[in-house]
C-alpha cells in the first residue's frame, strides 16, 4: 500500500506526479497495476451507493492525476454502471494534468470487465469511445457471441477465461497491447479478483473522514 500524505498547498504539481509515478518497466517487468480507492473511516467503500459520496475535491484531484498518468483504466461492469462511467475526455478531466500527458495519446482507454457481457452496448462507454482511446471490453468465452459480436463493432473486445474472467490473462493481454501501466478503479469485486491472481502492485487508498456504518461493500469483498 503506497502511504502519501501531500500538503496541497506545499507541493507543486510536479511534485506530487513525481510522488505518485509509476515504477520503472525497462527492467524487465511487463506491467504495474495499481489500485485506487476510497473508503470511510469504518471500511465502507460507497457511501449512498457511490463512491462519490466519500471523495473530497483534493481526492478528486489525485483521481484525475492518477487516470493522467495511466495508460488504461480497469473497472468492474457493476461500477461502471453504478458510477456511470463514460470514456475519458481531456475536457472531462480538467486541465490541471493534462500536461502529463505529452507525447502519448490526450486519454487512456477505459477497459471493462464483464464476465457475462451484462452491458448497455449502446452506452457512451462502450458506442462513443474516442478512436484514440477505444473502450476495451474484457470478458469470457461463455458471454452470448452475438453480444460479443454487436460490442466489437464499437469496442475492443478482449477474450480472458471460459466462464469467469482469468485477470492474469487479462492483464498480460492489457500488456501485450502496450498498456503496461495499468490503473483499477475498482470495485470491490474487481480489486479483490486482482488480488486472488496475484497482479496488484500498489494500492493507492484514501480514508475519508466519514462513518458509512453497516452494509456498504468494503475495499475487498
Amino acid at each position: 500500500m503506497r502511504q502519501i500524505y501531500p500538503d496541497q498547498a506545499a507541493l507543486a504539481d510536479a511534485d506530487i506526479a513525481a510522488l505518485y509515478a509509476y515504477p520503472d518497466l525497462a527492467g524487465g517487468r511487463a506491467h504495474w497495476v495499481r489500485g485506487n480507492m476510497v473508503e470511510s473511516l469504518d471500511g465502507a467503500a460507497t457511501l449512498n451507493g457511490r463512491s462519490r459520496g466519500l471523495s473530497s475535491d483534493w481526492d478528486r484531484q489525485i483521481f484525475a492525476m492518477l487516470r493522467a498518468l495511466t495508460d488504461v483504466i480497469l473497472v468492474g461492469a457493476g461500477t461502471a454502471r453504478t458510477e456511470r462511467y463514460r470514456p475519458v475526455r481531456p475536457e472531462s478531466e480538467g486541465l490541471r494534468w493534462a500536461w502529463l500527458r505529452k507525447g502519448r495519446a490526450p486519454s487512456p482507454p477505459i477497459a471493462v470487465v464483464t464476465r457475462t457481457l451484462d452491458l448497455e452496448l449502446d452506452s457512451a462507454l462502450v458506442a462513443a469511445g474516442p478512436e484514440h482511446a477505444r473502450t476495451i471490453v474484457i470478458t469470457t468465452d461463455s458471454a452470448p457471441a452475438d453480444r460479443r459480436a454487436a460490442a466489437a463493432r464499437t469496442a475492443d473486445v478482449v477474450v480472458a477465461g471460459d466462464t469467469s474472467v482469468d485477470m492474469a490473462a487479462a492483464v498480460a493481454e492489457l500488456a501485450a497491447r502496450g498498456l503496461r501501466r495499468i490503473l483499477a478503479e475498482g470495485g470491490p469485486h474487481l480489486l479483490s479478483q486482482i488480488v486472488d491472481a496475484g497482479q496488484l502492485g500498489e494500492l493507492c487508498l484514501t480514508v475519508s473522514p466519514l462513518l458509512a456504518g453497516p452494509g456498504p461493500d468494503r475495499i475487498l469483498c
